[in-house]
């Protein structure tokens, strides 16, 4: 089976964590870059945690350092969620590799227009790299097959009652990318919020070998949510969608992202009353979900 060529952009971040690790234990994909954005925590800190998963598990998987702060205001991370260093709970020890001496911007370009064929971006962090990726070298645009992503949310937010975490910490990048023209399919808050993880299949990943044990270690410091309700695995959607597209249920909209005022970061769209905006659909949006099933198979692929 051919191996699906893709980049993920990321600010590691606990469950950035977590979808690395399923990204690269699948054996589905060539993850050809990790390119590192400010988010969850600084740019040093999320550069320097991709480093520690790549050294983790024994893959040679370039990380390049991107933006230190979203487009136009300055970056509100979450230390609060992730922990102080974004990946609190296991003893990584110091990484000896470096990241690429170019930013990830020129990096991504690199890699997409370098390789023969199509790349995917799997975007688990503010698109702050990725527009500036379209503004700066708008020729990559035709050479992404779709860009995945976990951020935004039809009906509520988290960082406000209006607007999710990735979206509202730099949504002006967030436009640039909605309106770029490239495919998106949108795993957000409809959906993840309910793609849970609870305390008996953590013990049981726990128990599995080193990935269980070192995912079950940071999983005790991460605060969205807690062992027993369930904990929020936002980012790893991105990856099922991809490996098991079936688990969600999709709608195509035409989206538009609030940059300004009380709402920005909040995702507009028409829903039952089918009001005109006059645009074609965008984004295909994740939906729902099949909950059981997510978290079997988020189970079975760490103890596996």
């Amino acid at each position: 089976m051919d191996k699906r060529r893709i980049i993920i952009d990321t600010d590691p971040g606990i469950d950035d964590a977590a979808a690395i690790s399923l990204a690269i234990i699948s054996n589905r994909f060539d993850i050809r870059l990790i390119s590192a954005a400010a988010a969850n925590v600084d740019v040093d800190k999320t550069t320097k945690n991709a480093l520690k998963l790549v050294e983790f598990f024994g893959v040679d998987i370039p990380v390049a350092r991107g933006c230190e702060r979203p487009l136009l205001h300055e970056l509100e991370s979450s230390p609060d969620i992730h922990g102080e260093s974004g990946m609190d709970g296991y003893d990584f020890p110091e990484p000896r590799k470096k990241p690429l001496p170019v930013h990830s911007v020129e990096a991504m370009r690199r890699v997409i227009m370098e390789e023969e064929g199509k790349t995917t971006l799997v975007t688990i962090a503010a698109l702050t790299n990725v527009a500036l990726l379209f503004t700066m070298y708008p020729e990559v645009k035709g050479r992404i097959d779709e860009i995945v992503m976990m951020g935004g949310g039809i009906f509520r937010g988290n960082a406000t009652s209006a607007a999710e975490f990735n979206i509202y910490i730099d949504p002006h990048a967030a436009a640039m990318v909605f309106r770029s023209g490239v495919p998106i399919r949108m795993a957000g808050l409809d959906v993840t919020e309910h793609a849970l993880l609870h305390k008996d299949c953590l013990i049981k990943m726990r128990d599995s070998g080193r990935v269980g044990h070192m995912l079950y270690s940071i999983f005790s410091h991460y605060r969205d949510g807690d062992m027993d309700t369930g904990l929020a695995m936002h980012d790893p959607c991105t990856i099922a969608l991809m490996l098991e597209p079936d688990m969600f249920r999709m709608e195509d909209h035409y989206i538009e992202v609030v940059t300004e005022g009380i709402a920005a970061g909040a995702l507009v769209t028409n829903l039952e009353r089918k009001m005109k905006i006059g645009c074609a659909p965008n984004v295909s949006v994740c939906m729902g979900i099949d909950e059981k099933r997510f978290e079997e198979w988020f189970t079975d692929m760490i103890c596996r």
